[in-house]
Order: structure tokens, then sequence, then C-alpha cells
């Protein structure tokens, strides 16, 4: 499935006045899902296979590493059996890091939030807003910049890159 996304994150305090404003919203609460992400060695992009209790996917996406809302080129597989497919990619390609965390999941229409506790890193909020037209990025933009605003969130609290890079920062 292809998808396009935009998407920010960044550092977050303030989680509970996310969480209350979201749910003033009526946003569709998933769950909170343990996270286990894997990220594999690949000459371009990132490869990394997500294992939860509400998402298992193997999700293949190149992005620009910018503060500001970003698109992402995602390609996505969502996986029932993750235990074979995690055992071909960790012999074929080799693990690069891997990532663990609590990641609380709200919808609002095609806009996904996340509210993340990360291992090593601390607390974050992701705003992706979701779309597979060409012609939606601006609209998507527009969703992604209206939830920034909404939720108080300082240019200074933007994050550029992933968790993947930023594990790899520190270790």
């Amino acid at each position: 499935m292809k998808l396009i996304n935009i998407e920010i994150k960044a550092k977050s305090d303030n989680n509970d006045k996310i969480r209350s404003i979201l749910k003033e919203k009526n946003a569709d609460f998933k769950g909170v899902d343990h996270q286990i992400d894997i990220y594999f060695k690949v000459p371009e992009g990132r490869l990394k296979l997500r294992q939860g209790n509400i998402e298992n996917s193997l999700i293949f996406y190149r992005r620009e590493n910018s503060a500001q809302p970003k698109e992402s080129d995602v390609s996505l597989y969502r996986a029932k059996e993750i235990k074979d497919l995690k055992e071909v990619l960790e012999n074929s390609l080799g693990v690069l890091v891997t990532v663990d965390k609590q990641r609380e999941i709200y919808f609002i229409d095609n806009v996904k939030f996340h509210l993340d506790k990360v291992n090593d890193l601390g607390e974050f909020v992701e705003i992706e807003a979701i779309g597979n037209r060409e012609e939606e990025r601006e609209t998507l933009l527009k969703q992604c910049n209206f939830y920034l605003h909404l939720f108080g969130i300082k240019d200074n609290d933007l994050v550029s890159v992933s968790y993947s890079d930023m594990l790899l920062s520190i270790k």
C-alpha cells in the first residue's frame, strides 16, 4: 500500500494537554501499543519491522530530515505473522537499531496522532496527515500545521530525525 504522509515529530512535555485537546475534539482512541521497531541496514531510506499489540507492519520509507512538516514516501505491508519475517530480515540485512516505545494512538479523520514514550529518549508527539493521492499534498500540509499550532508545539521542540537516528547518535 502506497501512501502520502505529511508529518511532524516533536519533543513534548505537555502530552497531558495534547491528550485533553484530542479528547475535546472527539478523537478516536485506538489504544496504547507497546511497539518494538527493528530498523534494518538498507542502502537508502529506512526499513523497519513494527511489532506491537495493535500495529504489526513492515514499513519502508524515504523522508528528508527536516524539523518542519515533511513528506514521507511510505510503502506499508500489514503483517499478521512477524516471527518468520523478522528472522528473514535479520539474517539477510542485519539489524541497525531497535526502538522500544509505548505509543498512544488517536485518529481524527485521516490525521493520526501518537503520544510516545521512547526508551532512552523521552516523550514525543507525532502528527501524521495521511492521504493516497498526490493532489492531497497541500490539504495534508494544512492539516498538519493546524494541529501543530493547536497543540502549541514550538519550533525548538520539532525534531528533524527519526527515533532510530536519535538512538544511533547516543550509542
